[in-house]
């Protein structure tokens, strides 16, 4: 407890000489890390986790359909806003600035579908959806050039900052700007979790309730799933209806989800459950796996099978899709005046989540939290099952090769499925480092394959694609020198290591 004194002590005066940040900066940011300081924490008692009934997490396809009265949806849309977590950058995926403009399909970028999804709501119903675009101080310059393009759309498009905080220096706890750092890498944005004092410190909380908005729609703008079209007002219709503060949308749990948080009934309310508070017998040993992956391909033990069994018997039971069957697509629902009243009575105590990083050898510490994990504060807070549609992240090039492809198409503004896939699940695509930067992916393939029958694709090393390959089954290439699939090929469950093997 003295030293944590001390700490603070010497915190808050190098805090008040930052003049970069806003009040109400600095003091969330001391109180984000007295609580970290102080070992605030949320022990979950395993023994008291209870599987979420339908009355807490409600299957999509129980709700009530929505009446054709185009009146009866302009009031449910005259009630909503759409928010967009706008925050990270393309830097992952080797572009500079904002990832919501990077072109995901016919030139189309993130941000231009969202616009065009919500313009056509707007246009047919008569409504004034507007969109929230909160940005970090890295995407905020770029992104007020940006939305000038849409300046003639029939939508009105907000920004808004989230917070800026010093990055801690773990050596003593005090802020990196105030030793040397100013710039961009002395700074940091605390997580989505603060999404909520955000809204309100910046005046957009206030403004949307003056025009009558109930409730906010939360997405991250790289998940084209998460799009605003009449099926999903069910949902809000829903919520209105029941009074439900907050929904959190989840999805069910496949192997590649694993890790994603899930919902749980714990001591008679929602909560989220996130790997990070999981007790360590509860949690699968990743050596352990490694290992058994080493011994089966060692005994020549049918992998996929080894795999499965080992997941579905042998996980530890937070990553079990058994036990846990659903995880958070980060898509939420939230009453306005539910997020002023508890913003307002500083009652949204997050999970802090602490992200170590280094800056120039300097050992610093970014304090974070999730919006997800709000929902526990709000009254009659519910998650919905929704179709795996839902959620649709573009996270890597990977994820782009399958939205660029034939499996989707773009129909005003939203991403459609292809009806020819049969198979309900997407082809599991892992793209080699040689792929990892948007420029040189496009670069590599004159143009995207077909994968409507593909269960998975494994590329590795220098390979090129032509144009109007077909790929089927199970493929996996793997190239030494450079190797050019050529034009027009149909390649079917192969492993293909040279121009021989085509």
């Amino acid at each position: 407890m003295a030293a944590t004194t001390e700490k603070l002590s010497a915190l808050k005066p190098a805090v008040a000489a930052l003049d970069q940040i806003s009040e109400s900066e600095k003091n969330g940011f001391i109180n984000l890390v007295s609580r970290y300081l102080s070992g605030e924490a949320e022990h979950v008692e395993w023994s008291k986790i209870q599987t979420p009934t339908d009355e807490i997490v409600v299957p999509y396809d129980t709700l009530t359909p929505l009446s054709d009265d185009p009146a009866e949806t302009k009031s449910l849309l005259d009630k909503l806003v759409v928010l967009k977590l706008n925050g990270g950058l393309g830097t992952t995926m080797g572009c500079t600035g904002p990832k919501s403009v990077i072109e995901v399909r016919n030139g189309l970028t993130f941000l231009d579908l969202i616009v065009m999804q919500i313009e056509n709501l707007n246009n047919k119903y008569g409504c004034k959806v507007p969109l929230l675009l909160m940005n970090s101080f890295n995407t905020h310059d770029d992104t007020l050039k940006i939305v000038e393009k849409y300046t003639n759309s029939n939508i009105e498009i907000h920004t808004f900052n989230q917070s800026q905080y010093p990055r801690l220096v773990v050596e003593d706890y005090l802020p990196l700007p105030s030793k040397g750092h100013a710039g961009k890498d002395g700074w940091y944005p605390p997580g989505h979790g603060d999404v909520f004092p955000s809204l309100k410190n910046s005046g957009k909380l206030d403004a949307l309730l003056s025009q009558g908005k109930e409730y906010v729609f939360v997405a991250n703008s790289d998940n084209l799933g998460a799009v605003v079209d009449l099926s999903i007002l069910e949902i809000l219709s829903h919520l209105i209806r029941n009074k439900n503060e907050y929904c959190m949308e989840v999805t069910p749990k496949t192997l590649a989800d694993v890790k994603g948080g899930t919902l749980i009934s714990y001591e008679g309310k929602v909560q989220l459950l996130e790997i990070a508070q999981v007790p360590d017998e509860h949690e699968q040993s990743v050596s352990g796996m490694l290992l058994l992956l080493d011994v089966c391909a060692a005994c020549n033990i049918l992998l996929e099978f080894m795999v499965d069994f080992y997941y579905l018997k042998q996980v530890g039971e937070f990553k079990s899709i058994e036990k846990f069957k659903i995880f958070n697509t980060n898509n939420l629902w939230v009453n306005l005046n539910a997020i002023k009243r508890l913003v307002e009575a500083d009652a949204l105590k997050m999970e802090i989540i602490p992200n170590p990083k280094e800056v120039d050898g300097i050992k610093v510490l970014q304090l974070e939290t999730a919006a997800g994990a709000a929902i526990k504060f709000f009254d009659k807070a519910i998650g919905i099952n929704v179709p795996r549609s839902r959620f649709l992240p573009v996270k890597a090039t990977s994820d782009l090769l399958l939205v660029q492809s034939d499996l989707y198409t773009v129909v005003d503004g939203y991403v459609i499925r292809n009806e020819a896939r049969k198979n309900p699940q997407n082809p599991s695509i892992e793209l080699g480092p040689e792929f990892k930067k948007v420029g040189d992916f496009l670069s590599r393939f004159k143009s995207i394959p077909s994968i409507i029958d593909l269960d998975s694709l494994k590329v590795a090393g220098n390979v090129w694609f032509g144009v109007g390959i077909k790929l089927k089954g199970k493929v996996t290439i793997t190239a030494g020198e450079k190797l050019e699939i050529p034009d027009g090929s149909v390649i079917e469950n192969k492993d293909i290591k040279g121009p021989a093997d085509l």
